[in-house]
């Protein structure tokens, strides 16, 4: 292992930090200038940097802009006395790994030279070879391979498809693999929305209109079928579609011809269509809102997408992805996630799907410290799994929770700390079971965690415990027969 170098003017700096780092068994390298190290990295390289900001001559960030343009996975701590906002602004936008504001605690410095030595030593380690094209679907888990057996199988295919799979799952992904390696690849994919666009503005979308069709159709326009001649057009979110157009989708659909808005001559279609949905169709056909005959039209052949839960093993893949992805739109190093923030997010119910990660690592390459990421260092809205465990037993909102064990979504934020946010994760997770009647089951349980430990706190005795809950003697009678609480005594 290479040693850690220590650039700063100030000789008692440098020492400090070298005694500190060498009980630690590290071999460090000192310079008094960015000078100094500059031409030192003529000839050798550090493991790990860590240099002053203000210093004569040249400064620490003009030495960590020449670093990183030489060397971009070096990770680089700054010290510097002013711990303003420039600083730590200017100190992150260049690549530092993370800073150290003056005076610092000697054993929280040695504890990130750490990280970022272990930083280093990983990018080292890894032997990643990145490959020459991102394939457009990421995924290892068995789930996953169903899905691409699938698209390998419908490669030379032109018939119908339905994808159903959450928001967030990644189907319009789907739909543009299945036209890549069709026979019409070449030719345009065109997705359309069919939830995200006005009633009233839909069918001109699909059909397009001829000129003077109404109010505002100063020319002929195209619509999405005409536009994807030959291709394919992609509808998302079908069970949107109103009903009266879905009367006409079906009529293309079966006869290959449509309407323009206004129009009287057929336009003849050649157009694949794909459609999904998150919603569940069979039941919208039960409940009159989808035409039975246009749903057996689109399901011809069914993909179903896996949601990120159901294949946690490809939530590693995907972030660093999306993490290379995101930096290399912003200009800046990839960041990376410890072991611990990996598993950490591979537990996570992401109920937003490959959508919501994805966002998460945009987040992360904008907000986290640091190259390393830590789950500390995650936002904190991403509840912890270990948080209902942390609840002091005999507590009301121990009681709450283990009075109805619910799964609790770990994406759900509670609103206020303790047991108020707790109880707010408990409804969340009730409301999202479909759960009814919320205020009497919470209620109920809240009132027999009080009564417990009042009855707890004054040995059982019942009026002792009605007035330290400021309710009255009959009150706290009714309310242990009603809940059917033991162990109350009337003195």
């Amino acid at each position: 292992m290479k040693p850690i170098w220590i650039v700063d003017d100030d000789a008692s700096i440098r020492w400090v930090l070298e005694k500190a780092l060498a009980r630690d068994g590290l071999e460090t390298r000192s310079f008094s200038s960015a000078r100094e190290a500059l031409a030192a990295f003529e000839r050798d390289t550090p493991q790990v940097l860590v240099s002053d900001i203000r210093m004569p001559g040249e400064s620490g960030l003009d030495l960590l802009q020449a670093v990183k343009t030489r060397h971009p996975g070096l990770p680089v701590i700054v010290i510097t006395a002013f711990s303003d906002l420039d600083s730590a602004v200017a100190s992150f936008q260049g690549g530092a790994f993370d800073y150290l504001a003056k005076p610092f605690d000697i054993d929280q410095a040695v504890a990130l030279i750490r990280r970022a030595l272990e930083e280093s030593l990983r990018e080292e380690a890894s032997v990643e070879s990145a490959p020459t094209e991102t394939p457009e679907i990421l995924g290892h888990a068995p789930a996953m391979q169903e899905v691409f057996r699938a698209i390998g199988r419908l490669s030379q295919s032109n018939v119908t498809v339905l994808i159903t799979g959450e928001s967030g799952s990644g189907k319009e992904l789907v739909a543009r693999a299945l036209h890549k390696h069709s026979p019409r690849a070449s030719e345009p994919f065109i997705a359309l929305n069919t939830a995200a666009i006005p009633k009233d503005l839909l069918e001109s979308e699909l059909f397009g209109h001829e000129r003077g069709a109404f109010t505002g159709a100063q020319a002929m326009r195209r619509g999405r079928f005409e536009q994807a001649e030959g291709g394919t057009l992609f509808l998302d979110e079908i069970g949107d579609m109103p009903f009266d157009l879905q009367t006409r989708l079906l009529r293309v659909l079966s006869d290959g011809h449509f309407y323009r808005v206004g129009g009287h001559q057929p336009v003849k279609a050649n157009v694949r269509v794909i459609a999904a949905t998150h919603q569940n169709l069979e039941q919208r056909v039960r409940d009159g809102l989808f035409r039975e005959d246009l749903y057996h039209r689109l399901n011809v052949i069914r993909l179903r997408l896996p949601a990120l839960r159901e294949r946690r093993e490809d939530i590693p893949l995907l972030a660093r992805h999306f993490l290379v992805q995101s930096a290399h739109q912003l200009g800046v190093e990839p960041k990376r996630l410890s072991d611990e923030a990996v598993a950490f997010l591979s537990r996570l119910d992401l109920p937003g799907n490959v959508r919501q990660l994805e966002n998460l690592c945009n987040w992360i390459t904008v907000m986290a410290p640091g190259q390393m990421v830590e789950v500390k260092d995650l936002p904190r809205d991403l509840s912890r799994e270990t948080a209902p465990a942390s609840v002091a037993p005999g507590t009301a909102a121990a009681a709450m929770l283990a009075a109805e064990p619910a799964h609790i979504p770990m994406t759900a934020p509670p609103a206020a700390d303790g047991w108020a946010g707790l109880l707010e994760l408990q409804a969340a997770s009730m409301l999202s079971a479909g759960s009814h009647e919320l205020m009497d089951v919470l209620g109920r349980q809240f009132e027999t965690a009080l009564i417990k430990a009042a009855l707890k706190f004054t040995h059982g005795r019942k009026n002792d415990a009605a007035q330290r809950l400021g309710i009255g003697r009959n009150t706290i009678t009714r309310k242990i027969a009603e809940l059917g609480i033991d162990g109350a005594r009337d003195e």
